[in-house]
């Protein structure tokens, strides 16, 4: 099965699982810009090669805001998650977690990383 051929809301419905398994509180705003950042990433691996120039300004636009406040809130949801998540999802998807004293991935590689496990675990359906 391709990506293309989901809704968008089963997608949003499998990466909402993720996320919350994870760890990234439902309540915070980058929560719902990083769900819809990590749609677009696994529709277009491309996007993730320009955070700043191309993701973060379609989410804004998405959300009427601006691209600041879309990086500062996923940066900030990332790190909530990476303080309070579950250390064994972290361990499985990203190979490290905090338990192993390593930095939070950046908001790219968190992205890409969740967007990469998306679209094969989509194609392995």
């Amino acid at each position: 099965m391709e990506i293309a051929s989901l809704e968008d809301y089963e997608l949003e419905i499998y990466i909402t699982n993720i996320m919350l398994d994870i760890g990234v509180p439902a309540h915070l705003k980058g929560y719902q810009y990083l769900r819809d950042a990590i749609l677009l990433s696994g529709r277009d691996m491309e996007v993730v090669s320009s955070v700043t120039k191309l993701l973060y300004p379609t989410v804004a636009k998405h959300f009427k805001t601006t691209h600041q406040k879309v990086e500062r809130a996923i940066r900030n949801a990332i790190e909530v998650s990476w303080e309070r998540g579950n250390c064994a999802t972290f361990e499985k998807m990203f190979g490290y977690s905090p338990a192993s004293g390593k930095n939070r991935p950046t908001n790219s590689e968190y992205i890409a990383r969740i967007a990469d496990k998306v679209r094969l675990d989509i194609k392995s359906m």
